[in-house]
């Protein structure tokens, strides 16, 4: 693979990463969600700002951002574990929006359904346990990123680029998740609204 090679593959998958949906949706119904709730642009800020109906098609267009891109790759002739990783950083550091997007969970979810389906899935179960338990989106997707290259280990040895790739995306969505590590400590982080519409029902 030449260096030429290496920046147009992520380029090519930047590109269509960079388009901040949850930003636009948003727009459309004369929001700015930067300025609601968290300020993110993902589907649980959206969620939480504008409800499910809108959720939902930003979380399925943040993860066609990352699919498509890297599915196509090898056809034309680049590199997918680069162009996975351009989508993903192109998800959240978007020039549209003075390079500060989202956090990028979906959009490696996307990319990871085509590249590594086996420990996306492994990791993904994990996410689900730990939502379910805790109510935290942001614990289940830091748990998700740190385990996430331990996965892809353990699922595809030998396989160094995917490897690489999955300590570069789980490193990546970590550090996007600090604020919300500093928020889990001091216990002011917002739990999942599906998760306290569930257990307060229980408590009565």
């Amino acid at each position: 693979m030449s260096i030429g090679n290496a920046l147009l593959s992520l380029f090519f998958g930047f590109l269509p990463g960079s388009i901040p949906f949850g930003f636009l949706t948003g727009k459309i119904t004369g929001i700015d969600i930067r300025t609601k709730g968290s300020g993110n642009i993902g589907f649980t800020n959206v969620m939480r700002t504008m409800g499910i109906g809108w959720a939902i098609p930003v979380l399925l267009l943040d993860i066609a951002k990352g699919l498509l891109p890297t599915m196509f790759a090898r056809g034309i002739g680049l590199t997918p574990t680069l162009v996975g990783f351009g989508a993903i950083t192109g998800h959240i550091f978007t020039p549209w929006l003075g390079f500060d997007g989202g956090k990028g969970v979906a959009t490696t979810i996307g990319v990871a359904v085509f590249l590594c389906p086996r420990s996306l899935f492994i990791a993904l179960g994990i996410y689900l346990l730990i939502l379910l338990v805790f109510g935290y989106v942001s614990l289940s997707s830091i748990v998700f990123a740190l385990l996430f290259p331990v996965v892809t280990q353990l699922s595809y040895p030998e396989n160094l680029p995917l490897l690489l790739f999955a300590i570069g995306t789980g490193l990546i969505i970590v550090i996007r998740h600090i604020p919300n590590i500093r928020r889990l400590v001091n216990g002011t982080e917002p739990r999942f609204g599906l998760w306290l519409k569930l257990f307060r029902k229980k408590e009565i």
